[in-house]
Formats: structure tokens, C-alpha cells, sequence
């Protein structure tokens, strides 16, 4: 069963600016550093665009993970949407959503739909997450 996270952020910079940055494969390793993470990217460009593809290698959990996830809505500056290709989960999939607040303010919505592997006992990993987690940066 699909489990939804949803996290809103309100960050102090313009829609086009945080939506440029969260495509930024750089940016999003350099926001985990205690994990090690870096990122590949199918065209070799570091800023992802529609129909692109990115590999992140990390640590998490004491485990090293390795998914892909390709961009497949790309709206700017209001919204995209990445889905996981390979990786350790049934299916994911991310929608980001960034709303003008002000006119010098930013809403970044993140919501994940997350199928967790491994049947009835991966569904209990998505329960362990508080549902909504709303953040002010």
C-alpha cells in the first residue's frame, strides 16, 4: 500500500530560484553531507531538465543505496515531478510544487508517494514517518 509524505518548506527567494536550485543534483548531495551522496546524471549536465535521468549513491541507515529517477513533468517555476526507475523501493514517486508567497517568498510543497519493498513487511517502513512535516527555512 502507497504511502504519502508530504513536507512544505517556506524558503526566503523567488519560485524561479528554488525551483532552479532543487533540479541542481550538486545542491541536493551537498544538502546530505553525512551520507556521502553523489549523484550521475544521463546527459552529464548537473541541472536536471524533462526526461532526464540522475543516480544517487548514498549511505543511509547504515546501508548503501542506490537509485535512479528520471524527470517526468517539468513545469517552471511552478512545478516537476521525478520517479524513481531503479532503486530500493516498490515505486516512489516525488512531485514538487512551488507557490509565490508575496512576491519574495517561497512555498516548496514535496510530496512523495512511497511503495515500500518486501510486501506486508516494507509496508511497516513508511508508517515509521510522520505523514506531514511542514519546515520554515
Amino acid at each position: 500500500m502507497p504511502a504519502l509524505i508530504e513536507v512544505v518548506s517556506v524558503i526566503d527567494a523567488a519560485p524561479s530560484a528554488v525551483f532552479d536550485l532543487t533540479l541542481d543534483v550538486d545542491v541536493h548531495a551537498a544538502s546530505l553531507p553525512a551520507s556521502g551522496e553523489t549523484a550521475t546524471t544521463s546527459t552529464g549536465r548537473r541541472q536536471l531538465a524533462l526526461g532526464d535521468e540522475v543516480t544517487f549513491h548514498a549511505r543511509h541507515l547504515g546501508l548503501r543505496w542506490h537509485m535512479t529517477s528520471r524527470v517526468t513533468a517539468y513545469e517552471r517555476p511552478y512545478r516537476f515531478v521525478d520517479e524513481q526507475t531503479q532503486g530500493p523501493f516498490r515505486s516512489l514517486r516525488h512531485e514538487h510544487q512551488f507557490q509565490d508567497v508575496n512576491g519574495v517568498r517561497t512555498q516548496m510543497t514535496d510530496r512523495m508517494t512511497v511503495t515500500a519493498p518486501f510486501g506486508p513487511l516494507g509496508a511497516v517502513v513508511p508508517g515509521l514517518s510522520s505523514p506531514r512535516i511542514y519546515a520554515a527555512c
